[in-house]
């Protein structure tokens, strides 16, 4: 579908170099969206912003890591230096790591929560007032972040990844008290089972055969769709605000 009224917005993406991050930062981008790429591998940034380049699209790759205030720090500066004020941001950087919580596997938890729930904050840090500024200057201005249908639906080995996801759902809802009153629009989407590279980083075999299996029962989404759905949300008239949106392939709901 196309969004024309996003064109000549500008945009930071989370977790930009590989699933919906990247599907994200390609539709917007096609859009005419002047996107900020955002994520560790810089080399996927690079390789993403090319592309987007040659097809006619404004990109800016930027190798940040979210778990590291410095990073966010030195990558805000960055972008505004380079694309100014942003109006659009998408938190679309995550891990899913289950394991049994008797396993204690506290690196996996801290992982978690670095990067789903305080990562996530460093970024609405760096850019809110970006937003608030746009919105009152009467331009419509978003704040996206991508949690999981794990906030809400309980999966057995799956609890701290859950709770991380039910921690930025929460968040999300709390920031509209915060942010609505001042025109900037806070969307939550909650996808089920999507095609990414979450699934790659589980670490427990019997797991991950698990999660393969649910995706051969049940089909899963693609990270395309995703995009497809936050382009839609951000291209509705501002005094609209699609706050909370899950999203599962029909035979999962």
């Amino acid at each position: 579908m196309s969004y024309g009224t996003l064109a000549g917005r500008t945009a930071v993406i989370t977790g930009a170099a590989s699933g919906m991050g990247n599907a994200t930062a390609r539709l917007l981008a096609a859009q005419g969206v002047r996107v900020a790429l955002l994520a560790r591998r810089a080399e996927r940034l690079e390789e993403l912003a090319g592309k987007i380049t040659a097809d006619g699209g404004q990109a800016l790759a930027v190798a940040t890591d979210v778990t590291d205030q410095a990073s966010v720090d030195a990558a805000a500066e960055r972008v505004h230096a380079e694309f100014g004020r942003v109006d659009l941001v998408v938190n679309a950087a995550g891990v899913m790591l289950p394991n049994p919580v008797d396993e204690g596997r506290t690196d996996e938890w801290q992982r978690m929560l670095d990067t789903n729930v305080a990562g996530a904050l460093r970024i609405i840090r760096a850019f809110t007032a970006d937003l608030v500024a746009a919105a009152a200057d009467g331009h419509t201005a978003d704040l996206v972040n991508i949690s999981s249908i794990g906030a809400h639906i309980t999966f057995p080995n799956y609890a701290v990844y859950g709770a991380t996801k039910a921690a930025l759902s929460y968040l999300s809802a709390s920031l509209r008290t915060e942010l609505g009153p001042r025109d900037v629009r806070v969307t939550n989407v909650e996808p089920g089972l999507t095609d990414s590279e979450l699934a790659g980083h589980v670490d427990n075999a019997e797991l991950s055969g698990e999660l393969d299996g649910m995706f051969d029962a049940l089909g899963g989404l693609t990270a395309d769709e995703i995009a497809d759905l936050i382009a839609y949300t951000t291209s509705r008239a501002r005094h609209i605000n699609l706050r909370q949106l899950i999203v599962l392939p029909t035979r999962q709901a």
